[in-house]
This record gives structure tokens, sequence and C-alpha cells, in this order.
């Protein structure tokens, strides 16, 4: 009798806990478990009615903490029955409106759980879309696309006057029309191939000293192209260059037209726990929202599927925000182009209207459309030759005239020496940045790109870029990527050999800092201001290490460099240093082994004055 007593009591005890973890109603979190509007784990279904029921239920609207619950599994969408929303979303191509497969609107106060779930999309897709969301948390899946926007092959033999390809049917449909290789998006669609990236086969890393250059060099849109078994392209053409045997080609042919996951005018949102091994467009883009946070976040090639292409063009690209936006533990790998962007938006003055109204225009076709200015914002006006402010503004009202163009008013007069094409820049949509432990692998362009006049801290991770490691830029005369950077710390990174290994814009260097700036003097004021490289271990193969335009204040102390055989030298800068315009230059502590290249420096336009230097005769100084 006793022992059925306590058998009873546990059994109890069991039952009490399985139904708290099914239906936790007893605190104050709702549980909405996704099972129970019919969401099932099938990939001939499209769950997209499923999620809408979700999504348009009452109870996402309670204002109390939600987790949004999914039963484990592989789930696919399809456009049909998406909700769809006009959005400008920063950097990407203005396709209207947005197939958005989760579009989440004025939610908050919810996680979303994905429990281990894989969500397969097909076509063009916006998968996750926040906007106007408060306290957001979405974690623990996988996003992928069932036939990727992005096609790969194998390189099977190469000639002088033909390239043998194989290329996984199975993986990203083809078809060969007109002699030219075109790949499917749906019944009704299919793209040309664009563009080539070649990745070696092993390493899995962008072959050396192809980069943007083409690693089938000029003239290769001039091919031909021909079946000449299942699954085997032959390309016909006089190649200036030619792939290794065993690499595989990434053919892009989609067009920028949606992110990943998409954040606009968003507070305090993070994403966690989370493989993106493909997006069509940016892997996760945030823009004029608040306090973002990204931990053990992937944008990754999905190597079940033997994929050398990862997820999205930039893995992680924050546009116009402020705050704190952090990136800790993630990991980039084969993407088209940057890991990580940080930036604001410039606009260009057009016509002063009155003394406390101008007319703006978006610059760059892929930046239109926002709400750039808010009621309160601080502006610095921008000359826009020598890049210095002429003074801020605080804007009292943001008045669209269409997508590209848009009047500002200001609650006190402009400075009388603004100019039309003269620029604007948001000072207070511009955020810190903690960049920590993270692994920034092999993709197309740089490794990081920081445009912010926030604090920024860039340390413990390790750097395998193709192009510079860290790119500082800020420009209003081309990309229009604004944020002069007043406080940096890049300290206890690994910068290995497969940095700068190609040729990209403006990588000068494995730290480069390159702003744009039209008329750059002895009189023109510094654009950058504070930067330390701190106690980091470089592994150049080449001459350039670091190279600085327009700094005051740049430091790189108690770094170690060890030289590589791995590569052959290529760039064109065969110096170890390079400063221009910069003022307050200090070199010292450092360590460098005595193969290291050049094991020199550059001064242009830089007094030796203005450089300190703790053993003179250890670093050949050259000034002109």
């Amino acid at each position: 009798m006793k022992f059925s007593l306590i058998v009873l009591i546990v059994l109890s005890f069991f039952i009490s806990v399985n139904v708290a973890a099914e239906n936790p109603a007893a605190n104050d979190t709702t549980y909405i478990f996704l099972k129970e509007y019919g969401l099932e784990r099938t990939k001939d279904k499209n769950c997209i009615k499923y999620i809408n029921k979700a999504l348009d239920d009452d109870l996402l609207k309670n204002e109390g903490p939600k987790v949004l619950v999914f039963r484990p599994g592989m789930y696919h969408f399809y456009p049909d029955g998406a909700k769809t929303k006009v959005y400008y979303e920063s950097n990407t191509t203005d396709v209207n409106p947005k197939v958005c497969a989760f579009l989440f609107e004025d939610v908050h106060n919810l996680t979303i759980d994905g429990r281990g779930s894989t969500l397969i999309f097909h076509e063009q897709m916006q998968p996750f879309t926040f906007d106007n969301c408060t306290n957001i948390v979405l974690k623990d899946l996988s996003i992928d696309w069932e036939y990727p926007l992005i096609a790969q092959g194998e390189v099977l033999k190469t000639t002088k006057h033909y390239i043998d390809v194989a290329i996984d049917f199975r993986d990203t449909p083809y078809r060969i029309e007109d002699d030219k290789l075109w790949f499917d998006v749906n019944r009704h669609k299919r793209n040309i191939w664009r563009s080539t990236m070649e990745f070696d086969g092993e390493g899995r890393y962008i072959v050396p000293q192809t980069g943007d250059n083409g690693c089938l060099g000029e003239g290769w849109g001039n091919y031909t192209a021909a079946t000449t078994m299942p699954g085997i392209v032959r390309l016909y053409n006089d190649f200036k260059r030619l792939p290794k045997q065993g690499n595989f080609l990434v053919f892009r042919h989609a067009t920028r037209a949606h992110a990943g996951i998409f954040i606009t005018e968003s507070k305090n949102v993070t994403v966690k726990n989370l493989n993106l091994y493909h997006a069509t467009g940016l892997g996760i883009l945030a823009q004029f929202s608040e306090n973002l946070t990204f931990k053990a976040y992937r944008a990754i090639p999905n190597l079940r599927k033997n994929h050398y292409f990862g997820g999205g063009d930039d893995g992680i690209q924050v546009s116009n925000c402020k705050g704190q936006v952090t990136i800790e533990n993630c990991e980039f790998a084969g993407l088209m182009d940057d890991p990580v962007n940080v930036h604001g938006t410039s606009v260009q003055v057009q016509k002063i209207v009155s003394p406390t109204q101008v007319q703006c225009s978006f610059m760059h076709h892929q930046s239109v459309g926002m709400t750039w200015g808010h009621k309160g914002d601080k502006v610095s006006f921008i000359e826009n030759e020598k890049m210095n402010s002429l003074g801020t503004g605080e804007v009292l009202e943001f008045e669209t005239i269409d997508t590209k163009n848009f009047i500002l008013t200001f609650s006190t007069p402009i400075p009388t020496e603004l100019e039309v094409g003269d620029a604007l820049e948001n000072l207070t949509w511009s955020p810190d940045l903690t960049v920590t432990y993270n692994h920034f692998r092999n993709c197309r362009a740089r490794g990081l790109l920081v445009s912010t006049p926030g604090k920024v801290v860039i340390e413990n991770n390790v750097f395998e870029s193709s192009g510079s490691a860290i790119l500082i830029s800020g420009d209003a005369n081309g990309w229009f990527e604004s944020g002069a950077v007043n406080d940096v710390l890049i300290q206890n990174n690994t910068f290995s050999d497969l940095c700068n290994t190609s040729p990209y814009q403006f990588c000068e260097a494995i730290i480069s800092v390159y702003p744009i700036i039209p008329q750059l003097d002895e009189s023109t004021p510094a654009f950058h201001k504070n930067i330390r490289i701190i106690n980091n271990q470089f592994h150049p193969f080449d001459y350039p290490v670091l190279f600085a335009r327009s700094v005051d204040g740049i430091s790189f102390q108690n770094n170690q460099l060890t030289r590589s055989y791995n590569f052959k030298p290529y760039h064109n800068r065969e110096y170890t240093f390079s400063f221009e315009y910069c003022k307050n230059v200090k070199i010292e502590g450092n360590e460098l082994s005595d193969d290291v290249l050049g094991k020199n420096i550059l001064l242009k336009q830089t007094p030796n004055s203005d450089l300190e230097l703790d053993h003179p005769e250890y670093l050949n100084v050259k000034g002109y």
C-alpha cells in the first residue's frame, strides 16, 4: 500500500511537469504553439497559411511576454499566400512589395523559439520581418532554400578553349538557351549567369588574387555553353584566366531583393543560435532600429549540401541604427559580400529651400525611400569636397517628396556656408558597436566595415577575409555610407594569412582606413580620430599591414607580425605601414619576424614630427 502511494505521487509529479511544459499558463508568459494552428512538417505543403493564422491571432498583440513555439522539424514556405508589404531596404534593390513569410508588426515582448527547426524557403522571399517591434528574441532555428538563388559547379576540366563544370541539377535547376547558362527560379522565371567566384575545393577559401578582378578574366561573358552529358556544362571561350581543376565556381544570378531577417524601426532585438545558410539578399538587415544583439548567429554554407556559398550577401548590415549593437560568437563564411557592415547614410543637398529648410536626395540606388530624419534628430552638415562639418542642426520635420527626394526642416537656421552638392549625416542614428569572439572566414570582400562615430570595440576575433579584414571608410561621394569614427579599439584579434589575398575596392592593407575625400590636402581637417590597434596577431604574406588616411590619433602597439609563405605577394603597395595626411601616429612595442616584407613606413603629407616610433632603426621611414 505504501509503495503504491509513492508510485502515485511520482506519477502525479511527472504529469504536472509535462502539463506545465506544454501549457505553462501558471506564469505570466503566454505560449503560442504553432502546431495548434495546423503547422505540420511536410515538404509538399505550403506552411504560410498556418503562420498567417498565428500572426493574425490577438494573442500576438498581447503586451505581456509571449513565446511562439515551433515543434522541432522541417517546414517549407512558398510565396503563394504570403503577406506582402512595401519596404525600402538599405543597400537592397527596390523590388516591391516584399514577400514576407513571418511579418511581425507592432509586436512586443516576443520570443520566437525554433527549438532546432529548419525553415526551407522557395523563390524570392523575406523569411523574417520585424516592423516597429520591441523586446524580440529570435532563436534556435535554421534558414535555408530548397533551390538557392546562387549556384555552384565543380571544375572538371580546363583547356585553352573551354571549361567543363559539373552542376547538380537537383540543387540548382539550370538550362541552356541561346548558348547561355540560365538558372530556374520558378516555372515562369529564370536568371542568367551574371558573375563568378572561385573557391578552393579543399580549403573552401576564395582563390587568392581573383576577387573582383574576376576568376575567369576579362571578356568571360563572351562564352557559349553546351551540355556534353547530364549535369556537365561545357563553357567555350578563350578565357583569360582558367580556374583550377577540383575547385568550385559559384555562379551569381539573382537580384538582391530581400533580406533574410529585416529589422526596421524596432528596439531591443536579439538573434541568437541561428543558422542562415542562404538568403536572396543581405543576411540580416537592420535599419533605424535601436539596441541589437547577435549571438551565435552563423551566416555560413550548408555543408550537408556541400555548398561553398554562405548565407546571403552581407552577413549583417546595420544601417542608420542607434544604441548598442553587439555581435558576439558569430561565424561568417562564403558570403557574396562583407560579413559585417555598420554605417549611416549620407544624403546630398539639392536645394536650399529657406533659411531652415533643405531639399535632399538619396544618392545610391539601393538606399532610397527611408524615413531618414525624425523630429529631434541631430544632423551634421558636411562640406562635400573636404568632408568637414559646417555645424549641426536639430530636425523639426521630415517631409517626403518621392522615394528619392525629401525636405528637412530644422529648428534653427542652417549654416550659411552650406551649398548644393554638400551632404548631411544623421548623428543620432549612430550606434556604439562591440564585436567580440567572432570568426570572419573567407567571404567575397572585406571582413568588418565600420563607419560610426559611436564607441567601437573589436576584440578576440579571428579574421580570414579575402579582402581587408577591417575597413574604416566613410564618404558622401560614392557609396554615401557615412560615419567618421571617433573611438575605435582593435585588440587581441588574429589576422590570418588569408586576409587581403584578393584585390577589392579600398583594400590597401589588412587594416585599411580609407575615407573618400575629394579634396585632401594639408588644410583638410582629419576625418577619423582615435584608432588604437593593440596586442593583435598578424600573419601577413604580403607587404601592407596597416593603411590610414586622414586620421588624427592612430596607434599600432604591442602587436606581433609573423610572415606567412602560403601565398605569393601581389599588392602594389610595398609598405608595411602607410599613413597619408595623418596626425599623432604612434608605432611602439611591436614584434616583427625578421622576414616580414618591407618593415617600413610610408609617410605621405604626414610630418615626421607626428610619428612616435620607439625603434627608429628597426623600421625604414620614407616621407613625401
